[in-house]
This record gives C-alpha cells, sequence and structure tokens, in this order.
C-alpha cells in the first residue's frame, strides 16, 4: 500500500523540477542561412545547397559542422521568392497593416540528416538567455517548405505534434494527403494522384502500350509510381521493368542503365526528382543512349540546366507535366538587384553581422549566381511559393482581426494551430487572376502544362507547351494534346512507337503470349463463321445464323443461298436432257400418229402406247419443276406431279403388259378373256391406280404439305434453299405407291417373255421395268446421301433415266420398224410363228 503515495510524491518531484528546468542548446546552434525579425516569423526549409560534406569521425575531438557546397538553383530560386512575397506583402500594407512578417530560412543540403537539424532549428530559437525557462511555445508561425516530398515527410512528421503548418510548394507525394498522419500540411501544388493519372492517360492517347518505368526510390518516386503502374493496369498499358535507385546508390543508378539498355520498350516514363535525373541524365549521355522517349514530371520536366546541347541528342524531344508558368511582376528586378543588397548579410555594405559573426564563407557560392538570371522566368513553382506566403497573410488577416485603417490587434497571441484551421478557410484571388484555396485533404487542384523539350531554329531549346491537363473539367476534356506542333526522340518529327507486339488487324483475335505481360500477344486469325471488325480486338464475334464471315473475317454477309439454278451447268445440262427426252416423245408421239393405221401401232392398244408417251412427256417436264429456286407452290408442285405422272405411266405400262398376257390367253381355244379386260377396263384400270395416287397426293398436301426450307445444318458457310418433305409419310407413301406398281409390271411382263411372237411388247417392257427398277433402288442410297443440290440433281437424274428408258426401250424397237423395215409392218408378218431366241 506504501507504493501509491511514494510514486505520487516521485511524480510531484520530477513535474516541479521540469517547471524550473532552464533552457540549455545542447550543441553548436545552426543558424538560417537567411532571415529577417518581425512582428510575425515564417519559417523557410530549402535545399538550397545540393551536396553535403560529412566531417571526419575519428571519435577524438568534437566532430566540425556540417558543410554544404554546389547550389541547387531551383530551390534558391524558392528561397528568393518567398523573400521577394513578404517584402511585398509588408510594403503595401493592405493586408497586414501594423504588422511586419519576417522569416528565417534554412538551407537543407538535400540530405536527409540535415533535413531533420533544420526541422528542429527552426522550431526553435537560436540562443537563449541565462535562466529563461523553457515556454514550450515556437517562435514562428508556418513554414514553408520542403520542395522535395521525401524531405517534407519528415518535416510534416516532426513538426506535426506541434500543429505548426507546413506549405510546400512542390512536395506532390499522394501519401502527404493523409489528414491523420498529416493533419497540418497544406501545399499550394496537385497530389502525384492527379499527375500519375495524367501520365498514364497520355501514354495511352499517344498509342504506347509497352513502355519501361525508373523512379526514385523516394516517397515521391514509390508513391507516384506505384499509382502510375495501377492506373496503367487499369488502362491497358503493359510495363516491361520498373527499376529505382536513389542518388548515393551509383551500383543501383548503373543498374538501371544497364536494365534501359537491354529493353526492347522505346518510352521510358521517368518518375524522378530533380536531383536523380541529372545523374540518370548524364548516364545516358556518357553511354550515348539515345532513341528513347523519355516522359517526364514537373520534379525536372523543365529544369533548364538539363536541357543542353550534350544532352539533347539523348533527351530531345521528351514531353512531360509541369506546373503552370505564372510570371510575377517585379521578381526579376528583385532577383538581379534588390536581393542581393538587403537579404544577404555578406552584402551588405556597412558589414553589421549581428547574427553571431556569420561566416561570410557560407554564401560564396550563392554570390557566384549574383549577376545570373537566365532561368528565372523558367522557375514554375516560384508561384506556388507566392501563394503559400500569401496564404499564410490572408490567414493571419483573419486572426489578428486586421482592417485597412484600424490596422491589425498586435495585441492578440497567435498559435500555429490556429493558423492551420485559418488556412484551412483561406479563399482569395491573386492579381495574376489565380484563385488560391485548399481542398479537404490540403492540396490544390491539379492544372498542368504539357511541355515538350525542342530546338529553335537558331540552336536555342525551349520548353514549348503542347497541352495540357485540368483536373477540375469533366474526364473526356481533362488531357489535351497538340501532337502537330511535338517533337518526338531525339528531336525526330517521328512519333516513336513503342509496342510488344503490333496491332491484330480486323479479322484476327488477340492470344496473349504465355507467361508475358498482355500487351505481348499473337494475332490468331478468327475461325469461319466467326468475325472481328476492330483492331486488337481479343475475342472474334459468331456470325448470326444467316451470315457469314467474308474472306477477311472482318464482316458478316449473308451466306450464299444455294439451289440447283436454270443459269448454272449442271441445270442446263439437267433441263437439255428433259427437253431433248420431250422432244423424242413428241416425235414418236407424230410417227405414231402418222402410222396409226399401221399394224405395229395398232398392235397391243395404240390408245394405251398414245397415253402412255402422253404421261412420258409429262414425266419428261415434270423434272424441270424441281430446277430452279423453290417456292411454296414449287415445293408441292414437284413431288405431287412427279408422283401422278409417274404412277399413269407406269398404270399404261401395266395396262399393255395385262393386254399382251389377255391376248395370248385369248388365242386358245374358247377362250373369252379379252373380254373381261377390253379397252373400257384398260382405260378403267389406267384411271384407277392413276386416282389413288392423287388421293395419296391430296393427303399429303392437306396433312403436311412440302414447303421451301433454308438448310443450314449441312454446310456452316452457305444455305442449301431445298424443299422440305413436310410429311416424310407422304413422299415415301408416293414412292411405295410407284414401286409396287413397277414390280407388278415387271413380274407380269417377265411372265410374258417367252410367249410366241415376231413381236413380243413383252420382253421389252421387261427391259424397262428392269431399268426404271434398278434406276429407283440406287436412287434411294444416293439421294440420302447427296448433299445440297446435289440431292435435287440426283431425283431428276431418276426421273429422266427412268423415263429414258421406258421410252427407249418399248417404242426404240416399234420406230425401228417403222422407219427402217416397213415390210414387217404387216400383220402376217407380227402373228406368224417364228421361233425366238429366249434370254
Amino acid at each position: 500500500m506504501l507504493i501509491f503515495p511514494f510514486t505520487f510524491l516521485l511524480f510531484f518531484h520530477f513535474n516541479a523540477k521540469a517547471e524550473n528546468t532552464l533552457c540549455q542548446m545542447i550543441g553548436d546552434p545552426k543558424y538560417p542561412l537567411l532571415s529577417k525579425d518581425g512582428d510575425i516569423i515564417i519559417g523557410g526549409v530549402f535545399a538550397i545547397n545540393k551536396k553535403e560534406m560529412l566531417p571526419s569521425f575519428e571519435f577524438t575531438k568534437r566532430p566540425q559542422p556540417l558543410s554544404c557546397s554546389s547550389v541547387n538553383l531551383r530551390d534558391f530560386r524558392l528561397a528568393q521568392i518567398m523573400i521577394f512575397t513578404i517584402e511585398e506583402i509588408n510594403r503595401s500594407g493592405t493586408l497586414l497593416p501594423n504588422v511586419s512578417i519576417g522569416y528565417r530560412i534554412y538551407d537543407t543540403c538535400g540530405s536527409r540528416l540535415s533535413s531533420m537539424s533544420a526541422t528542429m532549428a527552426v522550431m526553435n530559437d537560436q540562443e537563449f538567455a541565462a535562466k529563461e525557462k523553457c515556454n514550450g511555445k515556437t517562435p514562428i508561425h508556418a513554414i514553408i517548405g520542403e520542395s522535395e516530398s521525401s524531405a517534407t515527410v519528415i518535416l510534416s512528421r516532426t513538426t506535426g505534434p506541434f500543429k505548426i503548418p507546413v506549405i510546400s510548394p512542390s512536395a506532390t507525394c499522394e501519401c502527404l494527403s493523409n489528414r491523420k498522419d498529416y493533419p497540418s500540411f497544406f501545399r499550394t501544388i496537385a497530389s502525384d494522384y492527379h499527375q500519375s493519372r495524367a501520365l498514364a492517360l497520355m501514354v495511352k492517347h499517344l498509342g504506347w502500350s509497352w513502355v519501361g518505368a525508373v523512379n526514385s526510390d523516394t516517397d515521391y518516386g514509390n508513391n507516384g509510381m506505384s499509382i502510375f503502374l495501377k492506373i496503367a493496369q487499369e488502362e491497358g498499358i503493359c510495363v516491361e521493368y520498373t527499376e529505382k535507385f536513389y542518388r548515393t546508390e551509383p551500383e543501383k543508378l548503373q543498374k538501371v542503365v544497364n536494365t534501359i539498355k537491354k529493353g526492347t520498350a522505346k518510352v521510358i516514363v521517368a518518375f524522378i526528382s530533380f536531383v536523380e535525373m541529372g545523374l540518370l541524365i548524364d548516364q545516358l549521355s556518357i553511354q550515348n543512349i539515345t532513341g528513347l522517349q523519355l516522359v517526364g514530371v514537373e520534379a525536372w520536366i523543365t529544369s533548364k540546366i538539363y536541357i543542353t546541347p550534350n544532352n539533347f541528342h539523348v533527351m530531345g524531344g521528351s514531353l512531360g507535366f509541369a506546373v503552370r508558368k505564372i510570371d510575377i511582376e517585379g521578381f526579376l528586378e528583385y532577383v538581379i538587384k534588390t536581393f542581393w543588397d538587403t537579404a544577404v548579410p555578406c552584402s551588405e555594405r556597412d558589414g553589421n553581422y549581428s547574427q553571431n559573426a556569420v561566416n561570410c564563407s557560407r554564401y560564396q557560392d550563392l554570390l557566384g549566381l549574383k549577376n545570373y538570371s537566365e532561368d528565372v522566368l523558367e522557375q514554375r513553382y516560384a508561384s506556388n511559393v507566392y501563394k503559400a506566403v500569401y496564404a499564410v497573410a490572408n490567414s493571419l488577416n483573419s486572426l489578428l482581426k486586421c482592417k485597412e485603417k484600424g490596422g491589425c490587434d498586435k495585441g492578440l497571441r497567435i498559435q500555429p494551430q490556429e493558423v492551420v484551421e485559418a488556412l484551412k478557410k483561406v479563399n482569395f484571388s491573386l492579381k495574376m487572376g489565380d484563385r488560391v484555396w485548399f481542398d479537404s485533404t490540403g492540396g490544390a487542384v491539379a492544372q498542368y502544362e504539357v511541355v515538350n523539350w525542342q530546338q529553335d531554329s537558331d540552336g536555342s531549346f525551349q520548353f514549348k507547351a503542347v497541352g495540357y491537363y485540368d483536373a477540375s473539367l469533366p474526364p473526356d476534356q481533362r488531357l489535351v494534346l497538340n501532337t502537330e506542333n511535338m517533337i518526338w526522340a531525339g528531336g525526330h518529327l517521328q512519333r516513336a512507337r513503342s509496342v510488344c507486339s503490333e496491332s491484330c488487324p480486323p479479322g484476327t483475335r488477340k492470344a496473349v503470349q504465355k507467361g508475358r505481360p498482355v500487351c505481348c500477344y499473337d494475332c490468331i486469325p478468327c475461325a469461319d463463321g466467326e468475325i472481328s471488325n476492330e483492331t486488337d480486338s481479343n475475342n472474334c464475334m459468331q456470325c448470326p445464323g444467316e451470315f457469314w464471315s467474308n474472306a477477311e473475317k472482318n464482316k458478316c454477309v449473308l451466306k450464299t443461298v444455294e439451289f440447283l439454278s436454270y443459269t448454272e451447268v449442271m441445270g442446263i445440262v439437267l433441263v437439255f436432257f428433259s427437253l431433248s427426252g420431250v422432244g423424242i416423245t413428241v416425235l414418236v408421239t407424230v410417227l405414231f400418229y402418222s402410222k396409226k393405221d399401221t399394224p405395229i401401232v395398232k398392235a397391243n392398244n395404240s390408245e394405251l402406247s398414245f397415253l402412255l408417251l402422253f404421261s412420258l412427256t409429262l414425266c419428261f417436264l415434270c423434272s424441270l419443276t424441281f430446277i430452279g429456286r423453290p417456292t411454296e407452290w414449287s415445293c408441292m408442285l414437284r413431288h405431287t406431279a412427279f408422283g401422278i405422272t409417274f404412277v399413269l405411266c407406269i398404270s399404261c405400262v401395266l395396262g399393255k403388259t395385262i393386254v399382251v398376257l389377255m391376248a395370248f390367253k385369248a388365242t386358245r381355244p374358247g377362250s373369252n378373256v379379252m373380254k373381261w379386260f377390253g379397252p373400257v377396263q384398260q382405260r378403267l384400270s389406267v384411271l384407277a391406280f392413276t386416282l389413288i395416287q392423287i388421293l395419296i397426293c391430296v393427303l399429303w398436301l392437306t396433312i403436311s404439305p412440302p414447303f421451301p426450307y433454308k438448310n443450314m445444318k449441312y454446310y456452316k458457310e452457305k444455305i442449301i434453299l431445298e424443299c422440305s418433305l413436310g410429311s416424310t409419310v407422304g413422299f415415301w407413301a408416293v414412292l411405295v405407291y410407284i414401286s409396287v406398281l413397277a414390280l407388278l409390271c415387271f413380274i407380269l411382263a417377265f411372265l410374258a417373255r417367252k410367249l410366241p411372237d415376231n413381236f413380243n411388247e413383252a420382253k421389252f417392257i421387261t427391259f424397262s421395268m428392269l431399268i426404271f427398277c434398278a434406276v429407283w433402288i440406287t436412287f434411294i442410297p444416293a439421294y440420302v446421301s447427296s448433299p445440297g443440290k446435289y440431292t435435287v440433281a440426283v431425283e431428276i437424274f431418276a426421273i429422266l433415266a427412268s423415263s429414258f428408258g421406258l421410252l427407249f426401250c418399248i417404242f426404240a424397237p416399234k420406230c425401228y420398224i417403222i422407219l427402217f423395215k416397213p415390210e414387217q409392218n404387216t400383220k402376217q408378218h407380227l402373228m406368224g410363228k417364228t421361233q425366238t431366241k429366249s434370254y
């Protein structure tokens, strides 16, 4: 129980001791490079020098302070514009009428170690009076800086717990948009999210699908490249390689250069900070690596020191996004004269150096730039510093309750966290017309110029604006490029092509190569019946049912409709034989009619002979209904006409066969058979047999008639226009009935073949029936197996072959006698008893 009172007393002791602690500086104080006193102090942290020289660590004596060299011209100009803006506000007397703004600007030397040291220094006074107590309050109200994202992260994390507002003019890392981690951070430049997205959109717009990617191994480079890679993947851009390096890692830099040399990508996206880019350009120039289209970011794309005659053969035609250039009135004159007279201690003529005997050697490198001002007009970040200072001044104006006539309430003690809240509400316009305000992440609206490295006719180099990106516009209007005014890789006029695989033309589809990015593919022709009508199609589209792909596989065209037509060779041949059969039949009819009184014509019922010739004519003619485009009427006509005419034909032949049998039966004594099958009975038998077929056809047409049908199953590339049978039972019933009659006729004729007669017609009927049956027996498998129009051709061939068989077998012998053996065309000869040769 005694531990609790003891703990309480111990805590009280240390607390009382802390309140009485004197502030003591451990180590040497770090003085600002440039400073001025004022009622309000704004801190500045910039990498004014870019090389840091470390002292020797022998651990035998106290280390010397870090020294810096090699002026970083860009950050030096940022420090100058900060002082210029503060002086402008102090002179105007309208924003803070009776309040003067002072500044303390520290140099970080581009080093993380020095960045931390400068950050601690800017938050504290340089010296402490004896016995002065720590009040825990910072002498500054806001900090402008840093210029690079990684250094800004250090600055913001360090100042964050003290709620000191940090406003960066050029730190673009998306990581700084996190208000939870960086609640007091602001910037007058847009986040890299927008720049990374704009880079991907520009690469896609220019048709580059195969790129290399290099970035600084910093928060700026890593975060920016991460966003770019994500957006690039969404936009279908493939990245061949991703490499990164830091300014102090020459081995990694050499690896990056070797990767670029080995790569096939002709476009390099360089998300690299200012210093690292200079190192990469030097290596590319030394190794003479040309023909690469560099696409850059605002950190280096408008750096004047990089666009030189020695580098242009490597870097000429580079494209990238830059901060909009805004001319600030009076700044150029200030840089040339006023700054050196008022802001640099070693330039003061009176030699009054009150800050602990400032060592003027710190300014030697800066003094070398006293007469140099060629880069001032290209300092695009200068306007961002100008906006940042004015943003702080406007927030102070509201906090100090300033009035134009009454001035500001200087008695109010302003805390840094109050400035943070006031900055969130600022919204004002500068004299140049730009509006200044911060979004919910503390950033500004993304507005970039697209610049192109070009060489004028006089040999001078320039950053030419060839487009813009404005995130405040609708998505389809944000990026505008004027490609006609662009110069491409190496200063050429022709745009570089950077693709892993050439575009697949219409008629093909992309097939990704195994184990490679999606931009590496083979172009596979579309299959038959499929098309692709776009370049780089991922899939081929199936053509609709009645369409088929053309030869190029880029368009669906109507399938060719196939049917047996009168104009094709097969159709012409079949028509010729059909009409020939009609002609021959007519000639035979004319011959028979002219010889109708002769015994050979009158023999075996001339009436049946003429009816048979008529039916044969119809058989030849019905074959024509099978030729031509099938219609509803032609489909019904062709099968029914075929069935009825052939039954009529076979009925006549059957009648003649029965007449032959009856005739020889009647020659026997006492036989009166002929009275049962006289002319009347013959006519009735033909009529009866034909009526049965007519009845079958009527039932067929009534129940399920034939109809035109587009057959797309047999051939994929064409449509077979044919007559569907409708009812297959009806069709086969017609054929079976014809077959029954033909078989009956054949049997009767075969029985009568040896009957004695000089002209036994039964022999020839037997021959004709043999041909008829042979034709129709072979027809069935041929009909089933023949494709398309050949099915119809087979059916026509069967009709013509069987018709010609009947015509020639029955009527050719009679015509021969009539024309060439008239002496045998007598009743005596026909009734003569002559021995016939059996077969």
